[in-house]
């Protein structure tokens, strides 16, 4: 049995709000990883590999510093940047597995605890289709069990929204239920609602076939649906916005603001 890593089965919301409104579901399966645990994950459940290719799989170069060097010691470094003690922590991963080999991230959440499991930080982790990565990084105050931040987005993610808006952040800590909000909203209002959900089951070779089965091709249709869902905004008229920087992996440290 694997104590603090688990499998969330739900799903993901978009709406855009202008210039015209578009909407879209679709179910997916995610992980919360105690990092910690990975090798115990990969003794005891079926059909998953820690940095090895398998039916479902987990690799250290997917997040952090991309290179395959160790999540912890990234995490601890820019938790050096907060003031936040990093000598007992806990750090768990919300994220997509690889299947097959294949994962897109959207964006991964990395929890990290005391001691005394209270949550003391917040990083999150965005990707875009580009092979780039921008990762703003909170301290959380003590007792926070619905958590709230805010920042400006500094980092380019879709072809049809520019930089010049703020994102707001409304999470749960994860428990029996998994509860992420994202609104992005710009100087005349909301322009984004996106939302994760999930119920919690444990992390075991059962419950994980059982999520595979229902979602097959996760992580395949995950970078899909995101092209496919660039051409309806195309069809619909709204204008491209050009990318003008290259980044590969930038790290902002955030205020919280609740």
């Amino acid at each position: 049995m694997v104590n603090n890593s688990c499998i969330y089965n739900g799903q993901v919301i978009h709406k855009r709000f202008k210039p015209k409104e578009h909407y879209f579901k679709y179910n997916v399966f995610s992980f919360l990883i105690d990092l910690d645990e990975l090798n115990i994950i990969e003794k005891k459940v079926k059909f998953f590999s820690y940095n090895k290719f398998n039916l479902i799989s987990f690799y250290d170069e997917d997040h952090g510093n991309r290179d395959g060097t160790s999540l912890i010691f990234w995490v601890k470094k820019n938790l050096n940047k907060v003031s936040v003690d990093t000598s007992q922590i806990k750090i768990k991963l919300l994220c997509y597995p690889r299947i097959l080999g294949y994962v897109f991230n959207p964006l991964s959440i990395f929890f990290v605890y005391d001691k005394n499991s209270s949550l003391l930080a917040i990083l999150y982790e965005v990707k875009n289709t580009f092979g780039e990565q921008h990762t703003y990084v909170f301290k959380i105050g003590p007792k926070n069990k619905n958590i709230q931040n805010y920042c400006k987005k500094k980092f380019y993610v879709s072809p049809f929204m520019d930089l010049s808006s703020k994102y707001h952040f409304k999470i749960l800590n994860p428990e029996n239920k998994l509860s992420i909000v994202i609104n992005q909203s710009d100087k005349n209002g909301k322009l984004l609602y996106a939302s994760q959900n999930g119920v919690r089951s444990e992390l075991s070779s059962k419950n994980l076939i059982l999520s595979y089965l229902k979602h097959p091709l996760m992580t395949f249709k995950i970078i899909s649906a995101i092209h496919f869902e660039a051409f309806r905004l195309w069809l619909k008229g709204i204008k491209l916005v050009k990318k003008k920087i290259k980044i590969k992996n930038n790290i902002t440290i955030e205020k919280n603001e609740l």
